[in-house]
């Protein structure tokens, strides 16, 4: 932990998505195999990075049945609660279509259309994360997407978690894939014999996952670039040290390299939050990961709330948590965050899995420029002119001007074309 005054705050250092050579290039190695030689590739990479040899990469019917039976009713209820709020949150999103006329019968609009096929890259590893299959299929859903590909590595008996799974066909997810890692993203963004390319990836994953989007970017479109999870908390003296020591670690133990901030204006809540979170720490079952995270905590003693908002604004977290009297009352005054979370009862796990807006957030800053995923993510949207004979007759000398004015002459000629013979 270290601690700072707000006059010594500087964003430098702090970002973690730092440009590594050696990861660039070992991910341009395994797509461009993957790009030559498809399924061999896959094969070839899935027994190296995963040591299990498949025989087929789809799920099938029987595994998805055989999720079921690894998985409790009870979190199949909760699911479908959580599913139920999700949906509700989503199908308020949408991206309008529209049309006018101009004064001489000109049309001229904006057509909305989902993307076709997408993929959704859900981690293995250190945890499983069913809740990422739904923050990412619901929208997809939601937008229209006709068809939603799933992949995720395989774990040492060939198979996908049955949480992942049983969650994936709930939502009625068709083609799943035991494939991860850079050559999972390959596979979506390339296509091979038995996988058909993607329009889209979508999803969490390490850094040679995030490096892998990056790199087939333009090929396919992806949702960002994400880094480490990141919580700021925003507290005056009337929070509770014992809510705010424990959703900083919420956040601390996703992995080593999570970032928790907390900015307040109490000296008391710096101490007992200090107490706390050392105490906490001996508790968790996650006690190695949250102890080199919560390293890194910065504690960040202010003199006013308004201090406390123009960092946070700097900042811009992926999530952050407002613990003052009246968190409301300076709501229009953050500009930049992921997600919101107002008041005590509010703590960042209700967002994670269940009140209904997404959990796929901006990090490192880029909420500064990025949006939370949502259902727009998975539309495109074209524009449409129809113009009348009046119309270019009243402009087309004006456009074609404005064309020889970019040395575009074959632009111009387009124009003067229709009225050569009138």
């Amino acid at each position: 932990m270290k601690r700072i005054k707000s006059n010594e705050f500087s964003m430098a250092g702090t970002i973690t998505n730092k440009f590594d050579f050696g990861i660039r290039s070992l991910v341009t190695e395994i797509l461009l195999n993957v790009s030559k030689k498809g399924d061999a590739a896959i094969s070839y990479y899935t027994n190296k990075f995963d040591n299990v040899v498949l025989d087929n990469f789809k799920v099938n019917k029987n595994e998805i049945e055989e999720s079921y039976k690894n998985v409790d009713e009870k979190f199949i209820k909760i699911i479908k609660k959580a599913i139920e709020n999700i949906f509700i949150y989503h199908k308020k999103q949408n991206i309008e279509e529209f049309s006018y006329e101009t004064l001489n019968n000109s049309l001229i609009g904006q057509k909305v259309t989902p993307l076709n096929r997408i993929a959704i890259y859900i981690p293995g590893g250190k945890a499983n994360y069913p809740s990422s299959v739904l923050m990412n299929v619901i929208p997809a859903i939601v937008a229209g997407v006709k068809e939603i590909v799933l992949i995720s590595p395989p774990n040492k008996e060939k198979k996908i978690n049955a949480e992942v799974l049983v969650c994936a066909d709930i939502l009625g997810v068709k083609e799943i894939y035991k494939i991860g890692g850079v050559q999972g993203v390959g596979a979506v963004a390339y296509g091979t014999e038995s996988i058909k390319k993607v329009d889209k990836i979508v999803g969490p994953g390490n850094k040679y996952v995030a490096e892998a989007k990056r790199q087939v970017f333009g090929l396919v479109d992806i949702d960002m670039i994400a880094g480490p999870s990141e919580i700021l908390i925003i507290a005056d003296k009337y929070a509770n040290a014992r809510y705010i020591a424990r959703d900083l670690l919420s956040q601390a133990e996703h992995d080593e390299n999570a970032k928790c901030y907390l900015l307040t204006t109490s000296e008391k809540i710096i101490s007992e939050t200090k107490k706390l979170i050392k105490l906490y720490i001996e508790q968790s079952n996650r006690k190695n990961i949250i102890s080199k995270a919560i390293e890194n905590l910065l504690i960040i003693k202010s003199n006013t709330i308004d201090e406390m908002i123009n960092l946070s604004n700097e900042i811009a977290p992926e999530h952050l948590e407002i613990l003052i009297k009246d968190p409301e009352s300076i709501l229009d005054l953050i500009i930049n965050a992921g997600s919101i979370f107002l008041g005590e009862y509010s703590p960042e796990p209700v967002g994670d899995y269940f009140a209904g807006p997404n959990h796929t957030l901006p990090t490192n800053q880029t909420a500064k420029f990025f949006s939370p995923l949502g259902v727009y993510d998975f539309l495109k949207r074209s524009s449409y002119i129809k113009y009348s004979k009046k119309d270019l007759i009243e402009n087309y000398k004006e456009i074609s001007y404005f064309a020889i004015k970019e040395n575009l002459m074959e632009h111009s000629e387009s124009l003067l074309e229709r009225f050569k013979y009138e």
